[in-house]
């Protein structure tokens, strides 16, 4: 089961912006990682699938609802964590949490222990009873997340959990994101334009541009080995190179050393051959595996794809 998949959908704005373009996909359960520049259509999918825009083409349902006829079904099921900064400076996170769990549905004295226990699980809760104007941009972070969680949703959007946070707070946050999704159990989609950070947590990618789908695959796919060799030496490698050229191999200078295209088991043959004629020290060979980020740039928009 798919927790959201849109169909042709898109969104234009008032003067003629195109958010999103026809965008086709399906994303399946866990930490799925939606990437893009910024204006790419991130927050835009992300709010259509609130119910709070609606579409003008198209089609999404989330965990199989349509949020513009089910907008309050949705809500019930999906916690969201924005962006931008939102909370209230003169509230404790106690009282902010606690009423947002009231309004979820749950009754006081169940909202109090439901708030406690979720701000003890985002690392606040022996700061639950300060005003949250007097907090760190991280601590006003798993605020936000706690507020996310508190009505124990089985799907989490997360628009730039790390905006703001200096480079350890971002692993804090990410590793408590990763924590959330696997010992919890609850699907995370992570929007952020930081492909380098949430690949590390990520089981799935979707990678949009200008509102159209990219790319969108499992992590372990984007990564697959290629048929090419990394071959480090410790010396110039430029003798090597020639060497395996001149043995009818396909070499390719890289930083680090060559990458050579695997031509059968011979391969090994012809450069374990070539290193000790030319009397040099083999650091490395292995199999190469693609970069996530290189398998995004230069690629054309593609009709669609599913995520899982």
């Amino acid at each position: 089961m798919v927790v959201i998949e849109t169909d042709a959908l898109e969104k234009r704005y008032e003067g003629g912006v195109t958010a999103l373009a026809g965008l086709s996909v399906g994303i399946e359960p866990g930490i799925v990682g939606l990437v893009g520049a910024n204006g790419a259509g991130k927050s835009t999918l992300i709010k259509l699938a609130l119910g709070l825009l609606s579409p003008t083409g198209g089609a999404i349902r989330v965990l199989g609802l349509d949020p513009v006829t089910e907008a309050s079904a949705v809500r019930a099921r999906v916690g969201y964590m924005p962006e931008h900064d939102c909370l209230p400076p003169d509230v404790s996170a106690a009282e902010l949490i606690t009423h947002l769990a009231r309004i979820s549905g749950l009754p006081a004295p169940t909202a109090r222990e439901r708030a406690s226990e979720t701000l003890r699980h985002v690392g606040m809760y022996e700061e639950r009873y300060r005003q949250i104007g007097g907090y760190s941009t991280g601590m006003r972070q798993r605020v936000k997340l706690a507020q996310a969680l508190v009505h124990d949703p089985e799907l989490l959007l997360l628009d730039e959990p790390t905006n703001g946070l200096d480079p350890e707070g971002r692993r804090a946050m990410l590793a408590l994101v990763h924590r959330i999704g696997t010992e919890f159990g609850i699907s995370v989609l992570v929007c952020s334009h930081l492909l380098g950070e949430i690949e590390r947590i990520c089981t799935s990618l979707v990678a949009i541009d200008a509102g159209r789908l990219l790319r969108s695959a499992s992590l372990s796919a984007m990564t697959r080995q290629q048929d090419v060799l990394m071959v480090e030496v410790d010396e110039d490698a430029g003798p090597l190179a020639d060497r395996l050229a001149e043995a009818g191999l396909t070499v390719r200078r890289a930083e680090r050393g060559l990458l050579v295209e695997l031509d059968g088991d011979r391969t090994y043959d012809l450069i374990r051959d070539a290193v000790a004629h030319l009397e040099l020290s083999l650091h490395r060979m292995q199999r190469r595996r693609n970069q996530v980020a290189d398998l995004f740039r230069d690629l054309k928009p593609v009709e669609e794809n599913h995520v899982g």
